[in-house]
């Protein structure tokens, strides 16, 4: 009995460590014939499982056209979804790209949406020379530290969205149709709220909005900066009202953003919104106010218009898979897996080092637009190019339970806006699908006695 035991207990010892010595191909492969790619986010949330959705359509894709070629042998791309909670708690986020990568021995990785969480994922996998597409955090500090110390950080780049210098300079952007059909109404001198979400990427564009709507012939009024997982919006709202603003210039990235719609759209508060609320961009919005949202303006990385030739299939295709619309992460997704999956090839290897010049010359379209990246040299090296012919986000409004795209609208942002660093050559850029701005009929019914 005893030597049965032993037996058993040997062999026992023997397949763990025979398991233990199976070798692992570059990003850990399962197989020998598989590679691996990290999908990290807040997967609890909408930002983090889209991410992983158009993933996965990516993947699915890719391995029915025969997988990734490596060195003339043909590789199945595995994905592997990671939960790294990080709208909750950074010392998730940083345990769950850890693991990862230390555990599940994964090197090449696209996700990470709040930006607290992500500078410090960042450390993590530049300490393991690990490709990190960045697929949701705004903050600046992520493409400064390329250009600060590029042997280290050169593994970094951001596919989406864009930098908060950017992100402030397109939803201004964005604002103008706003601002023109107030000043239409007779309101001179328009009076802007800026409502921001307490965070990280927001930090860099309250000074930028503070300088930049004065010049476009507004007046800003007031910041107010609710937390990040707010739970009530309705004392921002009546100190906005007090104030006499006309529009909210918003920017909220987290799910507090339904909750503030729909205050905004019971409250009937008296100001256009303009700016970015990332709830709103989704089609489940409507639902989740109780369609409160009716005039909300928000801006976004994709739409379902022709950003580019594969943008409205990607969205056919999105709903037919999931029985919902994207939102713009899922692009992000999307997009970044055909992103390794190219440079794999060109580079002919799946090593980190090998990929970085490969990554550096990306120049193509997917479904969210034109990718390229800023060059080495530049202030924030390996960050997304914002253009008619880069990245090229919209901005979209609810108007009857529809969402249409208002911007761009094919007239060229002012010289305020153009000085501070925005491009040139949106009085040719209008999609197809684009109508025009409305303000809230309530706002106008307000203001039309007090000019």
């Amino acid at each position: 009995m005893k030597a049965r035991r032993f037996v058993v207990t040997l062999f026992l010892a023997m397949a763990f460590v025979g398991l233990a010595l199976l070798p692992a191909y570059g990003t850990k492969a399962y197989a020998a014939d598989e590679i691996t790619f990290g999908i990290i986010g807040p997967m609890k949330f909408t930002y983090g499982s889209n991410i992983w959705m158009g993933a996965e359509m990516a993947a699915e894709k890719i391995n029915a056209a025969g997988g990734i070629k490596v060195k003339g042998k043909s590789y199945k791309l595995v994905l592997y979804k990671t939960d790294d909670n990080d709208f909750i708690s950074v010392p998730d986020a940083v345990s769950a790209m850890e693991r990862l990568i230390t555990v599940q021995k994964v090197k090449l990785i696209i996700g990470g949406v709040r930006s607290e969480a992500v500078l410090a994922q960042q450390e993590v996998a530049m300490d393991n020379k690990a490709i990190f597409l960045g697929a949701g955090s705004a903050s600046n500090e992520l493409n400064y530290r390329v250009a600060k110390d590029y042997n280290r950080y050169k593994y970094w780049f951001r596919i989406m969205p864009g930098a908060s210098e950017d992100s402030g300079l397109q939803n201004i952007s964005m604002t103008m149709p706003a601002i023109r059909a107030l000043q239409k109404m007779g309101i001179k001198k328009p009076k802007v709220a800026l409502l921001f979400d307490k965070a990280t990427w927001t930090e860099p564009i309250i000074p930028l909005a503070k300088k930049l709507f004065p010049e476009l012939g507004c007046e800003v009024v007031g910041v107010w900066q609710p937390g990040f997982n707010a739970t009530s919006f309705s004392s921002e709202l009546s100190a906005i009202k007090s104030a006499g603003a006309h529009i909210i210039f918003m920017l909220c990235a987290g799910a507090p953003g339904n909750v503030f719609s729909k205050q905004w759209g019971e409250l009937q508060i008296p100001a256009t919104l303009s700016g970015t609320n990332v709830e709103a961009t989704l089609e489940t919005h409507w639902k989740a106010t109780d369609g409160k949202c009716n005039y909300i303006a928000t801006g976004s990385g994709f739409a379902d218009v022709p950003l580019t030739s594969q943008t409205k299939q990607f969205f056919a295709d999105f709903k037919k898979k999931y029985k919902e619309g994207p939102n713009y992460l899922a692009g992000a997704g999307h997009d970044g897996v055909y992103i390794l999956k190219e440079a794999i090839e060109k580079a002919d290897s799946w090593e980190p080092d090998d990929l970085v010049p490969v990554l550096e010359k990306t120049n193509r379209e997917g479904v969210t637009g034109h990718t390229v990246f800023t060059p080495i040299g530049t202030k924030r090296p390996h960050d997304l190019v914002w253009s008619t012919k880069g990245y090229t986000p919209v901005q979209m409004q609810w108007i009857d339970g529809k969402q249409y795209v208002t911007w761009p609208d094919g007239k060229e942002l002012p010289p305020a806006i153009i000085a501070a660093g925005g491009s040139t050559g949106w009085d040719k850029k209008k999609l197809k699908g684009t109508v025009d701005y409305v303000l809230p009929p309530w706002v106008i019914e307000y203001w039309k006695d007090k000019k």
